[in-house]
């Protein structure tokens, strides 16, 4: 019985390490886009401020890019943050797959509200900066500005 415990926990660590460490490289379908995503970024979410800018910072390791951001409030205990991996990239728009986290102190009772999973950020219009697609805020009745501004 302690045998196929122990045989157990470690086909868990097994298929739990090779899924964390299998990503596969950032699918890009455009160079200048990659190249206009990697660095550093002003970061926003509307409720915190649009005049005091959070940094999202977008790494190269190994074909994989890496996102990870956060804005703080001013004053108070609100904030952004962003994480995770960059899986695809278009001429308009990149796919994330991670973690958005958003506190803001008259909104879901102040307390934090997480977004996991496949996000898509998209440049529409004329505008400078990449907006979360999925703007709907999944704890209270309001829309969210997740904002990423070109350098």
């Amino acid at each position: 019985m302690f045998k196929k415990m122990i045989f157990v926990v470690l086909l868990i660590f097994y298929c739990t390490s090779v899924s964390v460490f299998a990503q596969e490289k950032t699918v890009v379908s455009d160079a200048g886009a990659k190249k206009m995503l990697l660095g550093k970024h002003r970061l926003s979410l509307q409720w915190i401020s649009w005049d005091y800018f959070g940094t999202a910072t977008i790494t190269d390791k190994k074909g994989v890019l890496y996102l990870k951001g956060e804005q703080k409030g001013r004053g108070n205990d609100d904030f952004l943050t962003v994480d995770g991996i960059v899986t695809q990239i278009d001429e308009k728009e990149f796919k994330f797959s991670g973690k958005i986290v958003t506190k803001v102190s008259h909104l879901n009772n102040g307390e934090p509200c997480p977004r996991k999973g496949e996000m898509t950020f998209a440049i529409t219009k004329n505008r400078r900066y990449w907006r979360l697609q999925d703007m709907r805020n999944p704890c209270d009745d309001v829309l969210d500005y997740v904002d990423i501004f070109f350098r």
